[in-house]
This record gives structure tokens, C-alpha cells and sequence, in this order.
């Protein structure tokens, strides 16, 4: 676990398996068509960052001007249903079912559910074995009702399994911050600069005491669906809140690789990372019952992504 405190928003395997299984290519001619469609972003530059973060070690700051080219990103991040059929379709184990074991919420387990391994930066991340994305909560729970959620328990790994499979791939983290922004600059979220305006709920995150009360008055204690909450102006759902969501770039030395946008679990006193500029990073072999992603393309006549390499100077 890493001593930075990102171990509190999405808890780290470490150690084990680190390849990318082979998959087989869609079963057809036919893309897999994201549930939400996808929104076709043209590239140019924006402000990506913030001067101000509050956790410094993140790499959020400083505010800087970033180039990228044009991308389609799906309008919301892979489900329950669609990682279902790319299962089905080839037989991917994902990494918590190699490991047989993956991080579940506490909150989440029955009182007398027996002790087990805790993450030991956030004791409320439990080790359950037989947790995966098919049994969110561990043996016992399922996916009823939860179809149109996004798939959690999922790797960096497998991650860009599906994205082979679907004839897709992560999104660079310029292009997810700049998707997230929805057009807006310097805005914390994706809707502008308070967190629930007028007191409407935009996303779901933590409502109540962490970890020990979540009122879920935005209506959910857990995840929600993919297309729950109003898009932003780019027509995206989701970017903040929800479930962390797997970008492309590495986050730093050691082979870790970079989240986005916060969780259901986030609350500001301990992870006020459910914002547009934040960012965390994990191993690619990491999987939790806060962690999905969502797919990027290339436009039609185009192929490349932004990285890093990418950055210019201020003007």
C-alpha cells in the first residue's frame, strides 16, 4: 500500500500477475457500441491542472496548457452488461479472479463477516476473497439489478483487454481531463465551481461521516448508473464521482498507472479527489470495488493520442 493516502481512494495490489492476457478479437465485424454512444472531442489546447491542489504529491498542479488531438470517448464508462459479453465472448479471467481475492468496502459486509486482511494506510478496505466483478461485495452478492453499472473489480490489465476486444483503448489523461471539463476552464467540476449548486446533486460520492455514515442522499450508498445525473457539456456522464476510471499514462516511477475522477466512496475529509484536475495512481494489476474505466478512439483519419511529450509552455 502506498504511503501518499491514494491507498484510502482506490487500495493497491501488491504483487502478482502483471501481463496483459491476449484477447480474441470482437466476434464480429461490428464495434461494440458503448451503452451511452460515444462524443467526438476535435482537439486543440486547455488548462489542464490546477495551481491550488490540495494534496501537492498527486502531480495535480501547477496549472499548465496541454495539446491533443482529436478522439471519440464514450459517453459513459463500460458496464456490468457490456463486460459481461466481452467475457462471454473470450473468456477473460480478470485479475481479482486470478488473484481470488479483490478490495471490498467494509461498509459493504455483514457484521459478522470474519477479519481479514485491511489496507493498511484505509482499514475500512477490506481483503475478500472470491470478490470480482461479477460479486461486487464478495461471495453471496451479485449483479441484479446492477446491469446498467459500471463494472468495477477491473484492472489497469483488464482494462486494456477489453479495449483490444471492443477495437478500442484507455484514454490519455489530457483527454480525460479535458472530456471531464465539459468546456468549461479553471472549474473544479465538470458543471462549474460548487460542488452541488443550488443544492441539486451532480454525482455520487460520499454523503455523511466517513467511513461511518453515508445518508446516500444523492440516492445512492454504492454505485449508480453509468448514465445517472446530468451529462456535462460535452455530453459525458459520470466523469467525477461514481467509480475511479483507468487512464492510459503512467502516474509515476514503479510502474503505476493513472485514476480519474474520483469515487462513490470520496468524501472531502479525507479524499476531495472528486474533481476534475485530481488524479491518483495504482498498479496495473490493482482492482477494487471503486475502480472501472471508461474507452477512447481515434476519429476517422486519425491515430494518435497526447501523452506527457505533449505539454506546452504557458503562453
Amino acid at each position: 500500500m502506498s504511503g501518499d493516502g491514494t491507498a484510502c481512494c482506490a487500495p493497491r495490489r501488491t504483487a502478482g500477475h502483471s501481463g496483459v492476457p491476449s484477447v480474441s478479437a470482437p466476434p464480429s465485424a461490428a464495434t461494440p457500441q458503448p451503452v451511452g454512444g460515444w462524443r467526438e472531442l476535435r482537439g486543440g489546447t486547455f488548462l489542464m491542472g490546477c495551481d491550488d491542489p490540495p494534496y501537492p504529491p498527486d502531480g495535480e498542479g501547477p496549472a499548465r496548457e496541454v495539446a491533443f488531438g482529436p478522439f471519440a470517448l464514450a459517453a459513459t464508462a463500460v458496464t456490468n452488461a457490456e463486460f459481461a459479453a466481452f467475457a462471454a465472448a473470450t473468456g477473460h479471467t480478470t485479475d481479482a479472479e486470478r488473484h481470488g481475492w479483490s478490495f471490498v468496502f467494509g461498509g459493504f459486509l455483514p457484521d459478522d463477516f470474519p477479519p481479514t486482511r485491511a489496507a493498511s494506510a484505509a482499514p475500512w478496505w477490506r481483503q475478500v476473497h472470491g470478490a470480482d466483478w461479477r460479486r461486487p461485495e464478495g461471495p453471496g452478492s451479485g449483479l441484479d439489478g446492477r446491469a446498467d453499472h459500471p463494472v468495477v473489480h477491473v484492472s489497469h490489465n483488464d482494462a486494456l483487454a477489453y479495449c483490444a476486444w471492443a477495437g478500442a483503448r484507455l484514454p490519455a489523461e489530457a483527454e480525460w481531463e479535458y472530456a471531464a471539463r465539459g468546456g468549461l476552464t479553471g472549474m473544479p467540476y465538470p458543471w462549474g465551481d460548487r460542488r452541488d449548486p443550488g443544492g441539486e446533486y451532480r454525482m455520487n460520492v460520499w454523503r455523511g461521516d466517513f467511513p461511518h455514515r453515508n445518508t446516500a442522499a444523492d440516492g445512492y450508498r454504492g454505485t449508480c448508473p453509468v448514465d445517472a445525473f446530468a451529462a456535462n457539456g460535452h455530453g459525458l456522464f459520470n466523469m467525477t464521482g461514481n467509480v475511479w476510471e483507468w487512464c492510459a499514462d503512467p502516474f509515476g516511477p514503479g510502474g503505476t498507472r493513472v485514476l480519474r475522477g474520483g469515487s462513490h466512496l470520496c468524501h472531502a475529509s479525507y479524499c476531495f479527489r472528486y474533481r476534475t484536475s485530481a488524479r491518483i495512481g495504482s498498479t496495473p494489476e490493482s482492482s477494487s470495488g471503486n475502480t472501472g474505466f471508461r474507452c477512447a478512439r481515434p476519429l476517422a483519419g486519425t491515430h494518435t493520442a497526447p501523452s506527457s511529450s505533449d505539454l506546452l509552455e504557458p503562453q
